[in-house]
């Protein structure tokens, strides 16, 4: 009788002692992992099989993709390390959603630019917008560009001209009753729409559960509210920050309802004709 069947593999070592095997997770399309060894953060689209087996293309905030291999325990997700595989067949024949949550349109092309545009406050922001509504603008022609700070909208309008067909929707962090982003976005003519959130910043507009915290920390006025964050939650610098808090959005619905409902708006108003 071989002892491998009575006892188990001699060699496997013990029960207890075992490393687990990272779980699998279906390579969907917009599902957000992190590469292992590089730190390189994305969102799937795509699978492409290589002589040297399985590799998925990641594409990150700033729209640049690269390839890794799909090996095992290869990937973070949520700090945890998990193994891609191919989606089986039923799921790829499936309907597929959006991050946004609109149904997908497959064999998308380019499509020229609407000279309708969504103005957002800074890089961050726009990245967000990207992460779950960018397949949707997509569709409509529409983009979505960074102010780099509120101060500069007039200037912006008054080179920009909006008017029929040319409209301009902004999004704004901490819009709020009294505040001076409230100042700064009254009396914009018909053709501007202003829509925000009440957040400090749009870093707080992301679930605290996304992130994986229980709430977003108070940070002492005067300072630097990103860096205050980074520092009471032991996050580093605010750039790793950053990519914590960009690696746990996968959807809509990793955001609070102001923020989703404040796009939603532009969107439907630089679209309507």
């Amino acid at each position: 009788m071989n002892a491998s069947n009575v006892y188990g593999d001699i060699f496997a070592g013990h029960p207890r002692t075992r490393k687990p095997r990272a779980p699998e997770v279906a390579a969907d399309r917009d599902l957000v992992v992190e590469d292992a060894e590089t730190g390189f953060c994305g969102a799937v689209v795509g699978i492409e099989r290589t002589y040297d087996g399985d590799f998925v293309r990641l594409e990150d905030a700033a729209r640049r993709t690269r390839l890794f291999a799909m090996r095992e325990a290869a990937f973070l997700i949520d700090g945890r390390p998990v193994t891609l595989v191919r989606p089986s067949p039923q799921a790829q024949k499936a309907p597929q959603r959006t991050a946004s949550g609109s149904t997908r349109v497959e064999g998308l092309r380019a499509r020229t630019a609407l000279p309708s545009r969504i103005w957002v406050e800074g890089v961050h922001d726009a990245a967000l917008v990207e992460r779950v509504w960018g397949h949707d603008l997509r569709v409509e022609g529409i983009v979505v560009e960074h102010l780099e700070g509120l101060d500069n909208l007039a200037d912006r309008l008054a080179e920009f001209r909006p008017g029929p067909g040319r409209k301009v929707g902004v999004l704004v962090d901490h819009l709020v009753t009294g505040s001076k982003e409230e100042r700064l976005t009254q009396g914009l003519g018909p053709h501007v729409m202003v829509t925000g959130h009440p957040y400090i910043d749009v870093w707080e507009a992301v679930r605290p559960r996304a992130v994986g915290i229980e709430a977003w920390p108070d940070v002492p006025r005067g300072r630097d509210w990103k860096e205050g964050v980074c520092a009471a939650l032991g996050w580093g610098t605010a750039q790793e920050g950053w990519r914590r808090v960009y690696g746990a959005v996968g959807s809509f619905r990793d955001l609070e309802a102001p923020l989703i409902g404040a796009v939603e708006r532009l969107v439907d108003f630089v679209t309507d004709d």
